[in-house]
This record gives structure tokens, sequence and C-alpha cells, in this order.
């Protein structure tokens, strides 16, 4: 018997803030559930899996040991750019000149996560 993941859990000060930002990214609507103060908020993504945030009263102290890696719509170059201007900070910059690659930003806490390649851009070079 093997398992399925359920859903990633993230720490937050501010959780109601961190669900709304990241329903953005997702281009995801936020749950009518989810409310300022309540001890944890969520987004279900396509697929079931879960992304909940947790409130907890210490900030983020050191660098993520789990993060999510996202592959846009778009191609990454345009992601990462709309990411930051919706207050993302890059932490990495991976890319290769050749395309290969991807970025390391951070949410608005400092959680770290990575975009790589679109689907067509990896098509595209095989990969």
């Amino acid at each position: 018997m093997a398992s399925t993941l359920l859903n990633i859990c993230i720490d937050s000060s501010d959780n109601y803030a961190l669900v709304t930002w990241w329903s953005e990214v997702f281009g995801l609507p936020l749950d009518p559930d989810n409310q300022p103060g309540e001890e944890e908020t969520w987004i279900e993504l396509p697929n079931g899996t879960t992304i909940i945030f947790n409130r907890v009263p210490e900030p983020k102290a050191v660098k993520n040991r789990v993060h999510i890696c996202l592959q846009p719509d778009i191609p990454r170059d345009e992601e990462v750019e709309r990411l930051l201007g919706r207050g993302a900070t890059l932490v990495g910059d991976l890319r290769e000149p050749d395309g290969t690659g991807w970025a390391v930003l951070a949410d608005p806490e400092g959680n770290e996560f990575c975009v790589l390649r679109s689907a067509a851009e990896r098509a595209a070079t095989g990969g």
C-alpha cells in the first residue's frame, strides 16, 4: 500500500494575507470559509491537493526544507516578472542563457518557491 499527498502546510504569521496572495498566484478564488483571524486557511488546487496556511506566532527564520515548484502556463520569465510585481522577491536566479533552469522566489513572508519553465518551453527544447 502507498501513500497519497493530501496537503502541504505552510506556517505563517498572517495566514489570511498569505492565502490571499497565493490564491492570486494560482488564479483561484479565495474560499469564503477563509476569514481573517482563523487559525488555518487553505487553497484547494484543481488536482485535489490542498495548501494549508497555519497561523503561528514566530516569523520564518531559516531556509525552507520543503518548497513548492510552479510550472506556469505562460513563459517562465513572464511568470517571474508577474510574481515579482505581486510582491515576491528574487532569492536565486538559476536561469541559463539557453533557456533552461529556474528562478527561486520568496512569497511575502519569505517562504521560498521555484518557478520552472512552462510545458511549452520544455517541449520546445525536448525536456
